[in-house]
C-alpha cells in the first residue's frame, strides 16, 4: 500500500519568535514500486520531508499514512515502521561502528529479535544486493573505499527488508566512478526486488537518468511533481530557484539553436544519442529521395 501525506506541515521553532515553516501543506501519494527523485536547493524542505516518512520527525499538523495506518497515532509501532521504511542519510558510513562488515550489517535485523540464522541470511543477502564481494565481508569497514563503505551502510538498511528505501544524497562526496557505481547498484536493486526507492539528490543528471517521477521542492512546497521529461520542460522556472535541467538538455537546445532539426525534449545521454541518430537517418533518407 502507498505512503500518503495529507496536508502535512512542519514548523521549526514554532514556540519561538522566529518560527521557520519547512513544509507547507504537503499532499503526496507514493505508490508501491516507484522510483522517485526529490530535488530542490538547500533549505527547500526535501530532507525534512523524507525524515517524516519513517517517523523520525513528527508533522506539526496533517497526517501521514503507511499501509493504511496513521503513523502518528499514539499506539502506532514506530519501530516496525522504521523496519519497513528504511532511511539512508548523507554520509551513512559515519554510522558504521562494528569490527567487520558482516557484523555491522547484522546489527539492524538483530534488533528485530530474529534467530541467528535468519539474521545472518539477511545480512548476506543484503551485501550481495549491493554488489559487495565476499572477500570484504570480514574486513573492517574502515579499511574500505568510500563507495564500498556506502554500500555497506545501504546493506545495513536493506537487511531490515524494507518496503521503501529512502536515500538522502547517497552519492555525496563520492568521485564520479563511485557515484555511478552506487546509483547503478540502486537501480539494479530496484529492478530485482520491486522495492519503492526515493532518491534525494542535487544532481539533475542523476535523477533524469534513473527515476520515474520527480518531485521538486521549493520553500517547503511541492513546485512540480511529474515525469522527468515534463518537469525539465520548466527549465527556466527551475533556474529561477537555483536548479537546472540536465546538461544534455542544454546541449540539445544549443544544437537546435544552430539549425539542427532535432528535439530538445531529452533528459539523458541515451535519449540524445537516439535523437541524433534519427536526425542523421532522416538526412540520409532525404538525400536518397532527392537522388
Amino acid at each position: 500500500m502507498p505512503i500518503i501525506l495529507d496536508k502535512v506541515n512542519h514548523i521549526y521553532g514554532q514556540d519561538t519568535g522566529t518560527p521557520l515553516r519547512a513544509l507547507n501543506n504537503i499532499n503526496l501519494v507514493i505508490p508501491d514500486g516507484q522510483f522517485i527523485g526529490i530535488i530542490g536547493h538547500t533549505g527547500s524542505g526535501k530532507s525534512t520531508l523524507v525524515q517524516h516518512l519513517n517517523g523520525l520527525m513528527k508533522a506539526t499538523s496533517g497526517n501521514i499514512y503507511f499501509n493504511g495506518e496513521d503513523i502518528d497515532d499514539t499506539d502506532y509501532d514506530k519501530k516496525k515502521l522504521r523496519s519497513k521504511v528504511g532511511l539512508v542519510f548523507q554520509y551513512p558510513e559515519h554510522q558504521l561502528f562494528e569490527t567487520d562488515v558482516f557484523t555491522d550489517v547484522c546489527f539492524g535485523p538483530k534488533n528485530l529479535g530474529l534467530t541467528k540464522k535468519e539474521i545472518e541470511l539477511r545480512a548476506y543477502e543484503a551485501l550481495k544486493l549491493v554488489g559487495l564481494d565476499d572477500e570484504y565481508f570480514y574486513q573492517s569497514p574502515f579499511d574500505l573505499s568510500g563507495g564500498q563503505k556506502r554500500r555497506v551502510a545501504i546493506a545495513g538498511v536493506l537487511a531490515m527488508k524494507p518496503q521503501v528505501l529512502v536515500l538522502d544524497e547517497p552519492t555525496a562526496g563520492l568521485d564520479p566512478k563511485g557515484r555511478d557505481e552506487i546509483l547503478d547498484q540502486i537501480s539494479k536493486l530496484k529492478k530485482e526486488t520491486g522495492i519503492t526507492v526515493i532518491l534525494v539528490s542535487h544532481s539533475m543528471d542523476d535523477v533524469a537518468r534513473y527515476v520515474d517521477r520527480i518531485i521538486v521542492m521549493n520553500k517547503g512546497c511541492i513546485l512540480y511533481d511529474d515525469a522527468p521529461r515534463e518537469v525539465f520542460r520548466h527549465y527556466a522556472e527551475l533556474e529561477q530557484i537555483g536548479l537546472a535541467a540536465p546538461q544534455v538538455t542544454y546541449i540539445m537546445r544549443e544544437l537546435q539553436a544552430h539549425g539542427y532539426d532535432i528535439s530538445d525534449d531529452v533528459t539523458t545521454i541515451d535519449e540524445a544519442k537516439d535523437e541524433i541518430k534519427q536526425y542523421f537517418a532522416r538526412l540520409a533518407a532525404a538525400g536518397k529521395g532527392n537522388g
